[in-house]
């Protein structure tokens, strides 16, 4: 039985948002691996990108996800590109029920447009980006996936109150 459950998505997907209302509802310690991140090394993602080279940060990234995993009844908001490492994935499959907050391309170039401390999409060329990663981890993020929850338009209550359901149906089927 897994007493986890893992949110994954596109950037601006809502996994943060979601993910500590989930746990909230849910009585779940909540994790954000972003923040634990940006707290252990002591500057922000944009500027660990800057300084030390996306590699660096998938590394960290790594090994926080390999660190806090193992907790019980938690809910983690995973960066969006954590599914980008096999080996990210699989602990957090082994150790979590996920699920995929899906929103569109256009939706994204939407909750993005102002954002300034994303260093994978700059602020020239940023639709483009945009898609251009969307495209490329679709497939992924759904590959992975326990539940797909369309996240566009929706409230984060709405997207908690659907992943809850299908939570507990899972858990209780499973037993």
């Amino acid at each position: 039985m897994k007493d986890n459950i893992s949110l994954i998505g596109f950037m601006g997907c809502g996994k943060t948002t979601v993910g500590r209302i989930l746990s909230k509802g849910l009585d779940y310690i909540f994790f954000d691996i972003d923040s634990i991140i940006e707290i252990s090394e002591g500057k922000k993602i944009s500027d660990i990108f800057k300084d030390s080279g996306e590699k660096y940060f998938r590394d960290i990234e790594s090994k926080v996800i390999r660190k806090i995993i193992n907790n019980k009844y938690c809910v983690f908001a995973c960066g969006g590109g954590a599914i980008l490492k096999r080996e990210n994935m699989n602990i957090i499959k082994k150790n979590s029920m996920v699920v995929y907050l899906k929103i569109s391309t256009g939706e994204a170039i939407d909750r993005l447009s102002d954002s300034t401390d994303r260093p994978l999409i700059p602020e020239m060329n940023r639709e483009y980006r945009i898609r251009e990663l969307l495209d490329k981890r679709s497939a992924i993020y759904s590959d992975y996936a326990d539940i797909v929850i369309n996240n566009q338009g929706r409230t984060p209550e709405s997207t908690c109150r659907e992943i809850i359901k299908n939570y507990k149906k899972i858990r209780y089927d499973k037993n």
